[in-house]
Order: C-alpha cells, then structure tokens, then sequence
C-alpha cells in the first residue's frame, strides 16, 4: 500500500487529470471499496486541493457503497469551504436523517458553512446536536461554534459560548475579538482585547486585526496608538495586512500624516491594498491632490491599479472638487483595461452633482450601460437639496420609489427640498408617506472619546452624568458665536415652527454636544475628535468652525463620508462636502 501514499503524495500538486487517473487505479485494482482510508484521501483532493474538482468528488462519493465518516467528513469539508457552502449544511442533514456517523469534525465543518452561509438558526441546531453527541468538551469545536455565532452576528451567544469556555485557546480570544469588532460593538473588543493582557495572552496578528479595526470604527486613537506599540515590540508590522490596517486605523482616526508615516516605512513590502488603503485615507481627509499623486506613482512604480484603485481615486477627487480631474480619470479608466462598475458611475454623479452640473449627472445615470442602483439616485437627490432643484428631486425622489428603497434618508432628503421653499403642506405629505411604509428616521449620534472613555450623544441629549455643564458650555458657545456673525441656519430645521424654536432644536445636535463635552473635559490646546454616524448638518458645520477660532482648538470632526478638520475659523473640507 505504499506505493499508493506516494501517489496521493504526488497528485497534491497535481492536475485534475491526474487525480482521475489516480482513480481509475483504485477502480481497476480493487481497492476502490475495500481501502477506505486512500479512498477518503482521494475525495480530499478532489474536494479541497488546488487542482479539485467538488462536483467530480460528489461523484465520486455516490459510486461508494458504504461511505464512510471520513468520506462525508472529505466532501462537505470541500463543499463548506467551497462557492456554495449552504450545500454542505444540507449533506449534513442527509448524513443525520440516514442515521450516518456523524463526529466532532463533521459538526466542525458544517458551522464552518454556517458561518459562510449566515445560517443562524442552523448552527442553533447543530449546536443541540454538538451537546446531545458529547463533543462539547472539544475545545476546537467549541471555538468553531463560538465564531460561527460572532460572523452571525448573535454576539450574545458568542459571549455566552466563550465565558462557558473551561478552556479557551489564542483562537477563541481572536473570534471574539473580531467578532465584537465586525458586529458593531467595538468598544467592548477593545475592552476584550485589553484584558487578554492583563489574563497573560499574547495578542498574535489575528487579534491585532481585530482590536484595530474596533479602533477604526470609533476613531479611538489613543488606543490605535498603544496596539501600534504594541505590534512594533513584537514585531508584527512583518506582516503586510497588519500594517494596512495600522494605515487604516491611523486614516479613520483622523491622521492622514501618520497613516502615510507606516506607509512610507513599508518601503517595498506595500502590496496594491497598502496603496488603495493610502489613496482611500487622504480621500477621507480631502486631500485630493496627494491621492492623485499617490495613484499616478503607483502607475510609475509597475503596481497595477484594480477597480478598488480607481474608486479611491475617484472618491478623492469627489471629496476635494477636483471635478475635471475626476471626469478625465473616469473616462481614463477604459484605455487601462479596468471595466468602470456601478460604483466607479456612482462617483462620477456624486462629484458632478456636488458640483451643480445636475443635467451631466442626470444623463450619466440614463446612458450607463448597466442598470444604475438606488445609490445613483441618492446622490442626485441629495445634489438636487443643495442647488434647490425641485422638479428633479422629485423624479429622483419617484424613481427610488420604483426600486423599493424604503432608506429615511430620501425622503429627509425630499423633506429637505420642499422645507427650503417653505412647501409645508408637502413636507406634511412626505412625512405621512414615510408612517404609511413604516420607514423609521435613523437618528443621529456623535462618540467622543476622552481619557480612553467612549462617550455617545444623540440630538438633545440630557442623559450624560455631565449634561448640566455641557448644556452651560453651549449657552456660552450660543453668545459667543453670535458675536461673530452667526445666524442660525434654519432651513435644516424640517418643521413648521417659529424661528427661536428652530434655533433651539439646531443648539442641542449630537455633534455640538460631543463638542461641548470635549471643551469642559480636555486641557487647552488639546485637539477635540468627533465621529458622527451621518452627514454633519450645515449649521453645526458653521458653528464648529466659529468655535475652533474663539476657543483655540483644532476639531476634527468624522462624519458618514469624509473627514471635517476645523482650525482657526476654516475647515479642510473648504466649505465643499
């Protein structure tokens, strides 16, 4: 039998062709039935080497007469890490309604399916299963279950599985970690990853990723800091994705210079998502022209640009109102072989919309050779509010309609339009077509964070343990911006109600607060930092800048598309978003 494991040994690195011939040998000599453990090795190869084929290993599979474990374990292991993993979640039920074998591994590769299929209520199933076989006691299994639950977004089930955990390996910190991360609950995967050190984990790149992209997502900079220190002593900025995502980290948190500081220190390993990573945080930050130079050097440097490339590029040129630049860059894009999707027209309309060249943006959206998407007409609705255009919104407005966008951020948007001309009635209108589809107004919030604490703000919050002095320090702001000028814009004000009223709902917005915060709670001269989970409205933009002049600070305010650097009365954004 030897000879036959040099032969499988061979056919790893093997063609298909070779695997068949490796086949008919098993047939022709009998041993097809009869050797159950090369016959389980000739599925794997077929199942999940490089050179297999999944449908020739289920074939394969119904010629067996008794298929063993292994045998099902070899072919839904192929289909659960293959383009299709629900089938391997249905071979599984077939293996338990014919009362085959199931075991740890079976169970392990099918909520690995799970997890790629977004099958909660499956994996709920299984796990019953894992309990009533007795295989609870696997600490893989019991890793795998508890990453399925994370990647399905039941982060209660997942906490639950690793506290219940008598044993937990590097593996099981990591699906967490990344599990809170991903599942919109990054403070609490700072909070896990902190604790790692202090029970005496190590924190591998697995983890680092993580704990890194939670820091992305709350702009939570001196933590971003102190897990780059942490990668430089243990030296995993070896490792090309952990130092794109540093660069991410760094980009999302407001420092495009020290995104670019890592960048530069790569020197040669930069791989194209370190470059489209690079081009994406100046974009963010509006620095159009650095992106630009970025992508043409990437050009003179032999780095094919992709698709991914030429969207930041684009959404650079979007943020900065380089609108020439971007249109000659789109139409550039055919000659360079890279095919312009969806996204790529997307920008285009966005950029000439901000732009008020509404008719361009218009006939983009109607001659684009595929079908555009609700996010096309979102933009040119949302360009139709900032130049007034009324009749346009409202064909924009009917065409999102007809594409079942039930997003509250269109009819705001329409709101918006009808508001600016004082069209009440239709304001009314706009407002009861949204209750009789049950569409809900997403409401904004602002975090901020201060001595390592996250703190979140909605409009007219009073449920902060400071709120009685953040409200005192905006009845300050109140006076002081009046005193340069500042009128209220109050158009942004979507109600029919008296001007001092308006005033007033403007005063208490999420990010005013969280900037007021920021001012009691910080020391002079300190740079206040913001995230905001939508646009940031006009008023507060013109607030925010008067009082980075009156009160000495640099504010850097992030918002749903793009970075907002305000200092000495002026932003980076130059009054264009």
């Amino acid at each position: 039998m030897a000879y036959l494991d040099s032969l499988i040994q061979k056919c790893n690195s093997l063609s298909l062709t070779h695997i068949k011939q490796l086949q008919a040998h098993f047939i022709t000599s009998g041993h097809f039935q009869f050797c159950t453990s090369h016959r389980t090795k000739l599925l794997e190869l077929c199942s999940i080497s490089p050179a297999g084929d999944l449908s020739h290993a289920t074939r394969i599979f119904h010629q067996i007469q008794n298929p063993s474990t292994n045998d099902w374990n070899a072919v839904v292991r192929g289909l659960a890490s293959g383009p299709e993993p629900s089938k391997a979640i249905s071979w599984y039920r077939t293996m338990s309604r014919y009362s085959y074998r199931v075991d740890a591994l079976t169970c392990s590769f099918t909520l690995k399916a799970c997890a790629r299929a977004l099958a909660r209520s499956e994996a709920i199933q299984i796990h019953s299963q894992v309990l009533r076989f007795g295989f609870d006691a696997d600490v893989l299994l019991q890793t795998t279950l508890l990453d399925v639950y994370a990647k399905v977004g039941d982060l209660d089930s997942a906490e639950k599985m690793f506290d219940e955990m008598s044993v937990r390996d590097i593996a099981s910190w990591n699906a967490l970690v990344s599990g809170l991360a991903q599942g919109s609950r990054p403070s609490e995967a700072i909070a896990l990853f902190k604790r790692m050190g202090v029970e005496g984990w190590k924190p591998n790149e697995v983890t680092v990723l993580g704990a890194l992209s939670a820091c992305s997502q709350l702009g939570a900079l001196k933590e971003g800091e102190k897990i780059h220190g942490y990668i430089m002593e243990q030296k995993l900025d070896m490792n090309v994705q952990v130092c794109n995502a540093v660069i991410d980290m760094y980009g999302k948190c407001g420092f495009a210079d020290k995104a670019y500081r890592v960048f530069e220190n790569m020197g040669g390993r930069k791989s194209l998502v370190t470059w489209n990573t690079m081009i994406m945080a100046f974009g963010m930050h509006g620095d159009g022209a650095k992106a630009l130079e970025l992508f043409e050097q990437m050009g003179i440097t032999g780095v094919h640009r992709d698709a991914v490339s030429y969207l930041a590029a684009l959404c650079a040129c979007n943020h900065a109102g380089l609108v020439e630049d971007g249109v000659r860059l789109f139409d550039s894009m055919v000659g360079s072989g890279v095919r312009p999707n969806v996204k790529h027209y997307g920008s285009v309309v966005d950029l000439l919309g901000r732009a008020g060249r509404l008719k361009e943006a218009y006939d983009i959206i109607n001659y684009m050779p595929m079908f555009p998407d609700v996010v096309l007409w979102q933009s040119l609705l949302g360009a139709c509010k900032t130049y007034g255009n009324v009749e346009m919104a409202e064909f924009a407005s009917r065409k999102l309609l007809e594409m079942g966008s039930k997003s509250c951020g269109d009819f705001v948007l329409l709101s918006n339009v009808y508001a600016a001309r004082e069209r009440w009635n239709d304001v009314g209108r706009v407002r009861e077509a949204m209750k009789s589809r049950d569409v809900k107004k997403i409401p904004g919030f602002s975090y901020i964070e201060v001595d390592g604490v996250i703190h979140k703000f909605i409009n007219g919050d009073q449920s902060h343990a400071n709120w009685c002095e953040i409200y005192a320090k905006l009845d300050e702001i109140k006076f002081q911006v009046k005193a340069y000028g500042y009128v209220a814009e109050t158009n942004f004000v979507l109600h029919d109600i008296g001007q001092e009223e308006k005033e007033n709902a403007l005063c208490y917005h999420s990010e005013k607060l969280a900037v007021a915060f920021g001012l009691i709670s910080t020391s002079e001269g300190t740079p206040i930092q913001v995230i905001k989970n939508l646009r940031i409205c006009g008023d507060c933009h013109a607030v925010i800048k008067i009082i980075s002049k009156i009160y000495d600070r640099e504010i850097i305010v992030r918002d749903r598309a793009r970075f907002h650097r305000f200092k000495e009365g002026l932003c980076s954004c130059r009054d264009y978003w």
